[in-house]
């Protein structure tokens, strides 16, 4: 178990205050007349810390921190809908998907995970710092700064569906939003569920990129975002080579895809977000492509988009709402 965090509130004079309420209690008692059972109206204990077990091991956190610094990417849908507060976020990955974070300027910025600004962590003076994914390499900086620092991020190895889930129980821990998180996770497990009951078990699919104009691969098992689908669906690859978890994906020619034959096509548009000069969109690149267009999921309209803001969410919302796409997709070819 690692070390308790060192930004902890004395309970010392609470502790006091609560004895001299007792001994004051107990006085009443007797002078009201001896033997008189208590009432049942004892007032309830909020709990102001809980024990939760991040991606490191077991750590004490406070339940409703005052002060939080968010940098994991995968649970700002979920603290921006449970109208979390931050002290400091990384505002140069977050696009404008937040803006009741990054158009704040009482929110500092952290900047970019590659070269972030870990005093303005310093600067927030953090009740708790909800590490990991694209800071993950800044772990031991951060903690340092930082003690009550953890990460919820899918680890790697472990089924992503039940990693988001176990995320958002955490989170849900912490903020004291159990129902919350409870109804977060049914919602998950129902479009994974219906996804699971819409596909054929035999139609081909494959799992593309686009970004910076070009069309890329995403491995089933590997791919960012769409790889996923692959083992929690067990979908048929219509390309089963190996490949990596590049963001960007992994190169491969529009004759391979073509000539693969794929009956659906998941794609996640990498630069749908930010939509820079000179962007292209997923849907441009693909149906408008001379040499796709005798593709089976081209000619039959078989494609699935990932929402456009998927790369930078990527958490159990954007999760839920990709398997209630498949699964609608799914079932209106076999109607």
């Amino acid at each position: 178990m690692r070390a308790r965090p060192i930004f902890r509130r004395s309970l010392a004079a609470g502790a006091a205050l609560a004895a001299l309420a007792l001994i004051a209690t107990g006085c009443s008692g007797e002078a009201a007349g001896a033997g008189v059972e208590p009432t049942s109206s004892a007032t309830e204990v909020t709990a102001t810390e809980v024990t939760i077990t991040d991606n490191h091991g077991e750590m004490t956190v406070p339940v409703n921190p005052k002060s939080v610094v968010a940098l994991d990417n995968t649970v700002m849908q979920t603290l921006n809908d449970w109208d979390i507060a931050l002290a400091a976020a990384p505002k140069g990955v977050m696009g404008t998907v937040w803006p009741k974070y990054t158009d704040d300027p009482k929110v500092l910025d952290v900047g970019m995970h590659r070269e972030p600004n870990l005093e303005a962590i310093v600067e927030a003076e953090p009740d708790l710092v909800i590490g990991g994914y694209r800071f993950a390499s800044f772990y031991n900086d951060i903690i340092a700064l930082a003690p009550t620092t953890i990460e919820l991020s899918p680890r790697d190895g472990e089924d992503p569906v039940e990693e988001l889930k176990r995320q958002t129980t955490i989170l849900g821990q912490i903020f004291a939003r159990e129902d919350d998180a409870e109804k977060l996770n049914a919602a998950m497990d129902e479009a994974l569920a219906a996804a699971k009951k819409s596909y054929d078990g035999t139609s081909t699919v494959a799992g593309l990129i686009t970004s910076g104009g070009k069309i890329n691969y995403a491995a089933p098992g590997e791919g960012r975002g769409v790889g996923s689908l692959f083992t929690e669906l067990n979908l048929v690859p219509a390309i089963d080579s190996s490949g990596s978890t590049n963001h960007q994906g992994d190169e491969i020619s529009v004759e391979a895809i073509a000539a693969a034959g794929p009956e659906w096509l998941i794609v996640l548009d990498r630069d749908g977000a930010f939509q820079e000069d000179g962007y292209i969109s997923a849907a441009e690149l693909i149906e408008q492509s001379e040499a796709l267009k005798n593709v089976p999921a081209v000619q039959k309209g078989q494609i699935v988009y990932l929402d456009s803001n998927f790369y930078l969410t990527e958490g159990i919302q954007a999760y839920t709402g990709l398997y209630d796409s498949v699964a609608q997709a799914f079932s209106g070819a076999k109607s």
